[in-house]
Order: structure tokens, then sequence, then C-alpha cells
């Protein structure tokens, strides 16, 4: 009876994450569909913030990046915390290229509480000379119609924050190729599909923007100094006090940095405390649709007949087949090209959703911080 039961449980995300991996084909086309071609006609002033910290794979090129774009009048705002940080020199070149009219590189060491981002970009806020403020990770890199496109929506006074798609590129070694697939196979196909069903919001940090008044009415930025996972928070305050809060169907690419397999693995399990952390039923209903650990599963306990052998089969040819079509609509061909890995992503996946479940304390950037209540983290032995 007990083989029985838990062959039953397998089934239920056997099936149901089949049936979620060829849903995602129909929303991924029809989200990333939905960009319209009349979204430039708004080109607002804006400031862009970039907060900075250590040397990160193609630093320069990602961040000259954002000063090449097809926009009138913007201005860019680097940030680091420490002089000694090893990417300032490359800040201050970038400076010289391109004038202080147009870029400006800020030292700051606040802190006003455990989110290093969050501590970098209140330095940098006080110099932003414009309304409309994109905060625009260091590892990403824009084409240059970013600017027009993320600040087009601003035309509607309605709207209080906007935030593109991303997907990492630059995978060198197998366990950055993982990391790419969690976040292009899994994670923002996940998005699209909650986008147009409806089952739920999202704000994301690599790329977003938001005006100066509605940032201040939903707290400042300073009150989000204490949260494992700010992007979430300031979209969640954002949609709640009714403005509108938009992901555009339009995916920039940032780069994939992973020394070693370790860090990989820390990373990975930190992913998805944030995903728990941010949005903890979404999570946890995750395991129904994780259809490749359970077949397996399944045939463990079938003894490896033919018929569970049959089923994982058929699982994993439908999860893959399904992600290739979703990275061909990203223009993902890297992604491509590590899909054999994704199986075994997959089933290792299984192992990072049951942690962020036990583990009370990440690593970022080599700091150790404690999860408190709402989200919200500590740094450890400070």
């Amino acid at each position: 009876m007990l083989i029985f039961i838990l062959k039953f449980i397998c089934w239920l995300p056997i099936i149901g994450g089949s049936l979620y991996s060829l849903l995602t084909v129909w929303t991924t086309r029809r989200f990333l569909r939905n960009l319209s071609s009349d979204l430039h006609h708004s080109q607002p002033p804006v400031s862009v913030l970039k907060p900075v910290c250590g040397l990160e794979k193609d630093l320069k090129e990602h961040l000259r990046s954002i000063c090449l774009q097809d926009y009138p009048e913007y201005q860019v705002i680097y940030s680091v915390q420490n002089p000694q940080d090893p990417a300032f020199s490359i800040l201050k070149e970038i400076q010289e290229e391109f004038g202080s009219d147009r870029v400006s590189v800020v030292i700051s060491t606040v802190e006003a509480g455990a989110n290093g981002k969050v501590n970098n970009l209140l330095g940098a806020l006080p110099e932003a000379r414009h309304e409309i403020i994109i905060i625009s990770d260091s590892d990403t890199n824009l084409r240059p119609d970013y600017l027009k496109t993320i600040t087009a929506p601003f035309a509607d006074q309605k709207v209080g924050c906007v935030c593109t798609l991303f997907k990492l590129i630059k995978a060198n070694s197998w366990y950055e190729q993982m990391e790419l697939l969690t976040i292009n196979a899994d994670f923002i196909p996940s998005v699209m599909f909650a986008q147009v069903t409806g089952s739920a919001n999202a704000c994301l940090g690599p790329s977003m923007a938001i005006r100066k008044t509605t940032l201040q009415q939903i707290g400042g930025l300073d009150s989000f100094a204490d949260y494992l996972v700010e992007d979430y928070e300031i979209g969640r305050r954002v949609w709640t006090s009714g403005k509108k809060m938009l992901v555009l169907p339009y995916i920039i690419d940032a780069v994939v940095d992973i020394e070693n397999w370790g860090k990989w693995w820390r990373h990975q399990v930190y992913w998805d405390q944030n995903t728990y952390l941010a949005q903890p039923i979404p999570f946890i209903t995750t395991v129904f649709i994780r259809s490749i650990p359970f077949a397996l599963f399944l045939v463990i306990l079938s003894k490896a007949n033919l018929f569970s052998l049959g089923v994982l089969a058929s699982v994993i040819i439908i999860r893959v087949l399904t992600s290739i079509l979703n990275l061909q609509a990203m223009n993902d061909s890297e992604g491509i090209k590590s899909i054999v890995l994704l199986p075994w992503r997959d089933t290792i996946g299984l192992v990072f959703w049951v942690l962020a479940f036990t583990q009370r304390t990440v690593v970022w950037r080599g700091v150790e911080f404690k999860l408190t209540r709402y989200g919200k983290m500590e740094v450890v032995n400070r």
C-alpha cells in the first residue's frame, strides 16, 4: 500500500510538470509577441544607477553598453562602496571616455542595512537629476534601444515601475551552463507563464525603472535595505499602492560568472531561498511541476520496469523539446547548446528546493547573512 501511495504521489508532478512544459511553449510565444512597435514614442530624461562591486567577466564591455544608448537625454551613475574596489579604475576610464556630463562615479560608504546592492544604490541616488530612475545591474549587456523600450510605458501616468526580462550568456563551464539553464529554461519561462495566466506578479531586479515620486511613496529606497529580495518587495509595494507594475516582453543579456561548482551550489540555494521568501505559496507549488525527478522516483519504486523507464524517457523528451522551443523564442542559442544538462539540472533542482526550506543563512559576495521574518536579513557576525 505504501508503494502504491508513493507511486500515486509521483504521478502528480509527472503529469503536472509535462502539461506545464507544454503550456509554457504557448505562454512564452504569446508574451514575447506583445511588445508594440510604438513603444519608443515617449523618451523622458532618465538617470541610470549602476551599482558595482568587484571585477566580473567582461565588466568594462557591459558597463559601457549603457553609455551607447540611442536616447536623447540620460545620465549614468556608477557607484562603488570602497575606493579600493578593483572596478574603480574601469569606471574612471569610462567616465573619461564619455565625459563627466554623461557619466558620474560615486564612492559612498552608506550602510542603511544588510543588502549591499541597496546600500550601493543609496550612495548613487542623490546624484540622480531626473524623475525616472533606471536600476541596472553591472553584469548586464544592453542593446542601444534599451532605454527607449524601458522608459516608453511611463507615458501612462498610472505606471509606477517597469522591468524587463533577462537571460544569462557566456557560460564557460558545466556549472555556469547549469546556472544558465536555471534562469533561461526554467525561471524566465515561468515568469512569462505567470504574466500570461495572471497566476503571480513579478519584479526583476537586473533591469527596472521607477519614478522618484513612486519610490518615495512606497517608503524610499532605504526602506528596502534589509530585504533579501528587494526587487520583489519594490514591485509588491508598487502594485499594492494602486500603481501599475509592468514586465516588458523585452530580454536583456546578463553574463553568468561563477568561479567554481561550490559557489554555483550556494548560489542555487540562494536563488531558491529568494523565490521562497518572495512568493512562498507559488514556490511550494512548483513541486507539482518537477516532472523529471519524480519520474526517476517512479523508476526506483517500480524497480526500473519497462513502463516506468518509458515514462521517464517521455518526460525527458517533453521537457527538453519544449525548452528548446522556448529558448528559440528567446533567441538563446547558447541555452540550446547546453540543453543536454537540463535533465540533470532539473533533478538536482529538487535538492535546492528542499534546502530553501531548511537553510536560514545565505552567502552573497563572500558575506554570510541570516534570514529573518518577512524576507529580511541581517549580517552574521557583523
